[in-house]
């Protein structure tokens, strides 16, 4: 019975990293985007319009990374929408995000009516030699596919550039206070739009990996509500990619868990298990809806606030 409670175990860890990773890719660009000062409720949007893009370049070229690479470019240039909608034009940034989610809906639903069912050329599982070993913690995080390692890199470099790099610097200080920012030289419009842009781009690899490693077929509405997870994921790991690592796998660990729970047939009606990974995401966003605690975890002081020279 030990011995198949460890598989099990190893099984809803391993799950929880492949369901998390998705999460973990948008997040970070998530990150980014509202570190300086611009929130974005449209990842749901963005995701699905890099599933869609990721998928079918991948389905004709028959490259799963050149997938990956189109879907960021789709990503990056969808929340240019956003970007200047909400930096140029000073539009209230839920509304454009809202536009982007329907939007990006619309799109992958038309373009992928003609893909749906179809099996395309995937990420493979890609053990890691000796890593892959280890007991336990190679079988989880080392028998992975290549975007799974990517997030792995991805982590360290985006938290090292945003808290030891003048550029992480000029970020944090637009998302903190634009108008001093603006009076010491840097530029708050190309540092928003360049992290919003960053972020979609982020978004879209995350909706790549859905269609291209999490499966290797398009299925309409696949991100199912992982961009607003991350909403909430951003503020439980303070606005720090670290933090983020291990809060996309607490995410992805609630899926696994009610996946396999449905599997093994508890006595919980399936429509709660599914709940799960929501009410986590509720709990989170009530805990910072108080201002003092938004402040307490590290909220970017300017978030969702538009900002122009004159009034300074």
């Amino acid at each position: 019975m030990e011995g198949e409670l460890g598989v099990l175990v190893v099984a809803i860890l391993q799950a929880a990293v492949r369901s998390g990773t998705p999460i973990l890719f948008v997040c970070i660009g998530e990150i980014y985007s509202e570190r300086a000062g611009v929130l974005n409720v449209g990842l749901e949007g963005l995701m699905l319009v890099g599933a869609i893009t990721g998928f079918y370049t991948s389905f004709t070229t028959g490259s799963a990374p050149l997938g990956v690479a189109a879907a960021a470019v789709a990503g990056g240039l969808f929340a240019l929408i956003h970007a200047f909608t909400t930096i140029t034009l000073r539009a209230d940034q839920i509304v454009s995000g809202l536009t982007l989610t329907i939007l990006g809906t619309g799109i992958s639903g038309f373009f992928g009516k003609a893909m749906i069912g179809q099996v395309g050329p995937g990420f493979e599982r890609l053990d890691l030699p000796g890593l892959a070993q280890i007991p336990v913690l190679g079988a989880v995080l080392f028998q992975q596919d290549a975007m799974v390692y990517l997030s792995f890199l991805l982590v360290p470099i985006t938290w090292w550039v945003m808290f030891k790099t003048h550029l992480g610097l000029a970020i944090r200080s637009v998302g903190e206070n634009p108008g001093t920012a603006d009076s010491l030289g840097v530029s708050v419009a190309r540092i928003r739009y360049g992290c919003v842009v960053f972020g979609g781009a982020m978004a879209g690899v995350g909706g790549a990996y859905l269609s291209l490693a999490y499966t290797t077929m398009w299925i309409e509405q696949m991100s199912g509500g992982r961009g607003w997870i991350t909403l909430a994921l951003v503020i439980f790991a303070g606005w720090n990619p670290a933090k983020a690592f291990l809060g996309a796998y607490l995410f992805g660990g609630a899926e696994a868990l009610q996946l396999r729970l449905q599997a093994v047939g508890v006595g919980i009606p399936a429509y709660f298990l599914m709940m799960l990974p929501y009410v986590l995401t509720i709990v989170i966003l009530v805990m910072a809806s108080r201002s003092t605690l938004r402040r307490r975890i590290g909220a970017p002081a300017a978030l969702g606030v538009p900002y122009a020279r004159e009034e300074r």
